[in-house]
């Protein structure tokens, strides 16, 4: 049993994946020569498998996933995680923006006794665009979550086998690694890190694709979006008796006669329009609940270096602890 594992969701990353390696390597053999990197490529189109393929021929402590289509880069980090082995597990992404040397510094902070180790991030090196997305994400995720998420802490991170266990039970549909690690509530330390340039590329995360994740990841670990629904519609309740006894007393007492056929349309289309808000957002999570309840995998492996008793084994429920955690 290896160490330390290392776990990276890799897409669209053929130019990167080289010189990534390399310096993992370097980084780690610091700590132990005893340690494993899992590379689970998300089908990005590009030749990321073979050079996968390559690194794990040239070293056996290279492994790699290649899922059957594209399931998105949480799903990545889940089948890594459920596939490694390490006492210490580091969750990275692969265009080395998170920068492999502080993977020592998060080693020496976990031995401390802390069971997550975090990596701030200081100024980003992104563009100021990806900065403002990423931002609005966060202030969105924390409040309709009543999580308060760090908008400093990305992905990168180290985790105790203790951790990995725990996160191995959770199989909702809706995957969201740093908020699944956040709920646990393991003891909690953060180091501040440098933030380096992307290597290469882009960042694949638009803005469509951040409000997407927000708007699931908040249907998964909250209901607020519904009691916040209630909290409107009785609002616009206690205004509507409110208007209605003051035109009430203005007819009795002055006798004035009640108009306003235009403000009583835009009135209608309005409240139509909340009403069907309202049916759409229990229409979401009554769909969210049928996804869970069909109990379909978290993700498919079309090939991996791993061996195929291993793969079996992993496809088997196994029991931790009187819960079923065997999907793959």
């Amino acid at each position: 049993m290896p160490h330390i594992s290392v776990v990276i969701p890799v897409y669209k990353a053929e130019k990167c994946l080289h010189e990534l390696y390399k310096r993992l390597k370097d980084s780690l053999e610091t700590i132990s020569e005893d340690f494993e990197i899992i590379l689970v490529e998300d089908c990005g189109g590009d030749r990321s498998w073979e050079i996968i393929l390559e690194l794990a021929h040239q070293d056996r402590r290279v492994k790699g996933i290649q899922f059957s289509r594209n399931f998105g880069q949480h799903y990545g980090i889940t089948a890594g995680l459920d596939h490694c082995d390490g006492d210490w597990v580091v969750v990275m992404d692969c265009d080395l923006q998170d920068r492999p040397e502080e993977i020592p510094r998060f080693y020496a902070k976990a031995q401390e006794g802390y069971d997550v180790v975090l990596a701030r991030r200081g100024k980003r090196k992104d563009p100021i665009l990806k900065r403002l997305t990423s931002r609005l994400f966060y202030k969105i995720f924390s409040y309709l979550a009543d999580i308060k998420y760090d908008a400093q802490v990305g992905n990168f991170r180290m985790i105790s086998r203790k951790v990995l266990e725990s996160f191995r039970l959770m199989r909702e549909q809706l995957r969201f690694f740093g908020g699944l690690v956040d709920w646990m509530g393991f003891p909690t330390a953060s180091i501040d890190v440098t933030h380096d340039s992307r290597l290469t590329g882009k960042s694949t995360y638009t803005f469509r694709k951040l409000w997407k994740l927000a708007s699931e990841t908040t249907i998964a670990y909250s209901d607020k979006p519904l009691r916040l629904s209630i909290r409107l519609g009785f609002m616009i309740s206690v205004f509507a008796f409110l208007y209605g006894a003051y035109i009430f007393i203005n007819a009795a007492i002055y006798g004035s006669v009640v108009t306003g056929w235009s403000s009583l349309i835009v009135s209608l289309y309005f409240l139509g329009g909340i009403i069907i808000s309202n049916l759409g957002i229990i229409g979401i999570y009554l769909g969210k609940s049928f996804d869970e309840a069909k109990k379909r995998p978290l993700y498919l492996i079309r090939n991996s270096t791993f061996t195929p008793s291993t793969l079996k084994s992993l496809a088997e429920p196994k029991q931790t602890q009187g819960v079923n955690n065997g999907h793959f």
